[in-house]
């Protein structure tokens, strides 16, 4: 699923990232830990091509068999809409729109029809347990609600790959437990992979995998 090797950030003189490899099997979850400046955001951005390696010639990034520093642009967009999605700490809804509206968003990127959108975007809010909630906008639900839509966004167009950066750390200790348990229906509902950068000790003890982070480098 997803194979990194040499993995280099820096961020003017600042050397975030030294040299990180990284191999992830389809359907696994995984948590990546350490301190905060250890490099785990900085990561997760590159693995979710939000952000470019330095040294391509030297370095290896591969999702899915494709090699993303070789990708243009236009063809990167197009590949991030169609197989990932992200999940945030601050669940980053558009106030003006619904919860429906918000989570059909992406599938329009992806070309589906409006009728299509919102057809698959009301089956993830009714398995998530939002039936009741798709004409309300963000304002109007709570923050473990408000997550709960942000996760329904990130599956509307069926993405191979799930990261989630501290997606429980802005939820009370009963709406975190919650979502950590539905990260582990949805891979085994729906099979997706999960990268998950977390300080929550619960939800990285969980995942198949737990990972750590040391000043740039996977120790474990």
């Amino acid at each position: 699923m997803i194979k990194a090797k040499n993995i280099h950030k820096y961020y003017g003189d600042l050397h975030v990232l030294k040299g990180v490899d990284l191999d992830i099997k389809k359907s696994e979850v995984v948590s990546i830990v350490g301190a905060s400046g250890a490099g785990k955001t900085t990561l997760l951005q590159i693995l979710g091509t939000l952000d470019q390696i330095e040294n391509k010639s030297s370095s290896q990034l591969e999702i899915n068999d494709v090699s993303i520093p070789q990708l243009g642009d236009k063809a990167l967009a197009k590949f991030r809409n169609e197989h990932i999605g992200f999940i945030f700490q601050f669940h980053q809804l558009l106030p003006e729109f619904t919860a429906l509206e918000n989570v059909c968003i992406p599938a329009y990127i992806f070309g589906k029809s409006q009728v299509e959108a919102e057809v698959r975007a009301k089956e993830l809010l009714d398995f998530l347990g939002l039936s009741h909630r798709y004409n309300h906008k963000p304002n109007e639900l709570s923050g473990g609600e408000q997550q709960r839509v942000a996760v329904a966004r990130a599956l509307v167009n069926n993405p191979d790959l799930i990261f989630a950066d501290e997606p429980s750390g802005n939820l009370d200790s009963t709406s975190a437990e919650n979502l950590h348990n539905l990260f582990f229906r949805l891979r085994d509902e729906f099979g997706q992979t999960f990268v998950i950068v977390t300080h929550n000790e619960d939800l990285a003890d969980m995942a198949d995998r737990k990972l750590t982070m040391v000043d740039g480098k996977i120790v474990d």
